[in-house]
C-alpha cells in the first residue's frame, strides 16, 4: 500500500498522520507531500524520517490512495492528475463536494455506496460531518423534514491563521496576521467563509448541501447559522430537528446508544453535557441536552459537539482509506 499525504505539513495534515499512527493503517510506502517551500525537510511516521516531495514525484510515483488537505484549488488542480495514473483522491476540501460525479462520504452513512471505479472521493465540511451522524439513525427511523442548526466553531476550523489571531490577542500582540475581519477573543463572529448575495454564508450553505446529498433527500428543509467562537477543542452545534413520524425520547436515545461513532452525554442534572474542551482530541461525535421541542409537533432539540480537526476532517478521511484499503485487498 502506497498512500501519499498532500498537505502533511498544515493543521489537518499534522492530524491526518497522528491517526494514521493511533489507527494502524497498513501504509507500506509512506509518501509526504508539500508545497516547494517544504520540500526535502524531514516528517516524522510511525517512528521513522520521510522526506517531503513535491506533487509532480508524488504523481509520478503512482500511489494506490491520496490523502488532500491543501486547498480546493490545490485538489481541482492536481487530484484528477492523480487519478489519471490510477490512485484514489481522497479530498478533504470544498471542491469536489457538490460534483454530481463525486461521492461525498461519511463511512458510517454512506461507505458501502463507494465501489472500484470512484477516482476522487469528497470528504465533508467538518459542521456537516459531525450533525449528519447524529441525525442519520434518527433520520432513518422517522424521517427528517426540516433541520434548524445554529454552529459555534472553534477557530482551527480556519487553520493555524485562525489559531495564530487567537493566540497573538490573548498575549497581546498586535501585530501578526488576521484571519477575521474582527478580534476573536472574547468575542463572537456571525461570519463563516464568505457572504453571498442572499446574505448567507459559504458556510452555511454547505450545511444545507452537504446534508442532502449525504442523507440521499433532497426534500429535507436545512436553514443554518455559522458562527466563530473562540475556542480551540472543537465545533458545537445546536440542531432543532423535526421528523414526519412520532418519537419518544426513549427511542432517541436507544438508536442513538447504538450508533457507533457516538457518544451520548446527556445528564444536565449533573452538569454532563458535550463541550469543545472534553470532545478535543477525540474521535467520537458527542450528543446532549436532548429534549423534545413543545412548540412544534415531533421535533427534537439536541447540542452536538466533535473535534472537527479529527472526525471532522482526518479521521473520516482516514476511515474511507480503510474502506478502499478494503476493496483494494479483495480485488
Amino acid at each position: 500500500m502506497k498512500l501519499a499525504l498532500v498537505g502533511c505539513t498544515g493543521l489537518v495534515g499534522s492530524i491526518m498522520i497522528k491517526v494514521l499512527e493511533e489507527r494502524n493503517y497498513p501504509v507500506e510506502i509512506f509518501i509526504p507531500v508539500a508545497s516547494e517551500r517544504s520540500v526535502g525537510k524531514e516528517i516524522e511516521f510511525k517512528g521513522e524520517s520521510y522526506k517531503i516531495i513535491g506533487i509532480e514525484d508524488a504523481i509520478a510515483l503512482a500511489p494506490d490512495i491520496a490523502i488532500f488537505s491543501a486547498g480546493g484549488g490545490t485538489s481541482k488542480q492536481w487530484a484528477p492528475r492523480f487519478a489519471e495514473v490510477g490512485t484514489v483522491v481522497i479530498d478533504n476540501s470544498s471542491a469536489w463536494r457538490m460534483d454530481p460525479g463525486k461521492k461525498l462520504i461519511v463511512p458510517e452513512i454512506n461507505g458501502s455506496s463507494l465501489t472500484k471505479n470512484d477516482k476522487i472521493i469528497a470528504n465533508p465540511n467538518c459542521s456537516t460531518i459531525q450533525m449528519v451522524v447524529a441525525l442519520n439513525p434518527l433520520h432513518k427511523k422517522f424521517g427528517l423534514k426540516r433541520i434548524v442548526v445554529s454552529t459555534y466553531q472553534s477557530v482551527t476550523g480556519t487553520g493555524v491563521a485562525g489559531v495564530s489571531q487567537l493566540n497573538d490577542e490573548r498575549s497581546k500582540v498586535t501585530n501578526g496576521k488576521r484571519a477575521y475581519p474582527h478580534q476573536i477573543d472574547l468575542n463572537c463572529l456571525p461570519h463563516g467563509g464568505d457572504f453571498a448575495d442572499d446574505g448567507y454564508t459559504t458556510e452555511e450553505v454547505k450545511l444545507v448541501d452537504e446534508t442532502r446529498k449525504i442523507l440521499g433527500d433532497e426534500t429535507i428543509g436545512v436553514t443554518a447559522t455559522v458562527v466563530r467562537v473562540p475556542v480551540f477543542g472543537g465545533h458545537s452545534e445546536s440542531v432543532n430537528a423535526e421528523f414526519k413520524n412520532a418519537f419518544t425520547m426513549e427511542e432517541v436515545k436507544e438508536l442513538l446508544q447504538a450508533e457507533s461513532g457516538i457518544t451520548i452525554q446527556d445528564d444536565p442534572t449533573n452538569n454532563i453535557y458535550p463541550m469543545p474542551l472534553t470532545s478535543e482530541g477525540k474521535d467520537d461525535v458527542f450528543v446532549g441536552r436532548l429534549r423534545i421541542d413543545h412548540s412544534n409537533p415531533n421535533t427534537l432539540n439536541m447540542w452536538v459537539v466533535s473535534d472537527n480537526l479529527r472526525k471532522g476532517a482526518a479521521t473520516n478521511a482516514v476511515q474511507i482509506a480503510e474502506l478502499l484499503s478494503k476493496m483494494m485487498v479483495v480485488s
